[in-house]
């Protein structure tokens, strides 16, 4: 039996400046206005599916029960395929590009049971392009779920398996360094890393050491001191590694952007090494001032 849903999450790349996150919250409202919507973000940088993968793994554990609308969609009116993926043996449905965007939160919410391509034009809305995929294709599919049409009548089955996997990288380790890469800068400038303290060597200290590889320096890389800390205020004046609140380390300033102080990114990486390292750690300073 189909389930009625009562609830629509929003993760896009639309921003706010125009009228499309508005057109989505209202094709959804006209075909199921009993369904509530959360807006997760429409911030994600333009074109950016990698982005748009690490923010909806961010937020899936916390959307309720329903459907999960995500919408970061390069080749929109292309032949990549729009889909529908069912999760936690029904408890949601993520709607959205067949680019990789989804393949993460899927896998997170414990792997997909049912999944359709969304071809079946009766569910879609009548346009005069193809540009507008969140608008005239995932807002109705999303909408006609909570209004209790069964995944199965949206499209054709596909199997799970076919779908695009995701391209958010792994940590390697190389001998006594753990290779890690930025996946993320917050409004703070706090950098996540995609490395977690379990994933740390055993036996490594509080304090660490970062390298940053600069081409563009004499010594070609940049190494600072890092301390682990479990709250922003335990760093201090220097530098620490923070396991945020998503369970990932990030590279933090108290108070401060460790993004601006080192330079860094996303998709930068970071090299870790217990201790201080052979090698000095140097902080520039100005004196005479005060």
């Amino acid at each position: 039996m189909a389930r009625r849903y009562e609830h629509v999450s929003l993760l896009t790349d639309y921003g706010t400046a125009d009228e499309f996150v508005g057109v989505v919250h209202a094709v959804i409202a006209d075909i199921a206005p009993h369904a509530r919507i959360t807006d997760l973000t429409h911030g994600i940088a333009p074109f950016d599916v990698r982005a748009g993968s690490l923010a909806l793994v961010r937020s899936i554990g916390y959307v309720p029960e329903g459907v999960v609308v995500a919408v970061v969609d390069p080749g929109v009116g292309t032949e990549r395929r729009a889909v529908a993926i069912e999760v936690g043996d029904g408890a949601g449905i993520l709607v959205g590009p067949d680019n990789g965007l989804l393949a993460p939160a899927v896998a997170l919410a414990g792997g997909a049971g049912r999944a359709v391509v969304l071809d079946d034009p009766s569910f879609h809305l009548e346009t005069p392009g193809a540009t507008f995929a969140g608008r005239d294709i995932f807002a109705p599919a999303a909408a006609h779920l909570c209004n209790g049409v069964d995944l199965a009548e949206l499209g054709s089955a596909v199997d799970p398996a076919a779908l695009m996997p995701g391209t958010i990288p792994l940590p390697r380790h190389e001998g006594d360094e753990v290779i890690a890469e930025v996946l993320w800068v917050d409004r703070f400038g706090n950098c996540q890393i995609n490395l977690g303290s379990e994933e740390l060597p055993p036996g490594w200290g509080t304090v660490l050491t970062l390298r940053l590889d600069d081409p563009t320096l004499a010594t070609g890389s940049v190494r600072r001191s890092v301390r682990r800390c479990s709250t922003f205020g335990e760093i201090g004046g220097g530098i620490g590694l923070v396991a945020d609140s998503h369970g990932l380390f990030a590279v933090c300033l108290d108070r401060g952007s460790a993004a601006a102080e080192l330079g860094i990114g996303e998709g930068d990486q970071v090299v870790l090494t217990d201790g201080y390292g052979a090698d000095p750690v140097t902080v520039p300073v100005e004196l005479g001032r005060g």
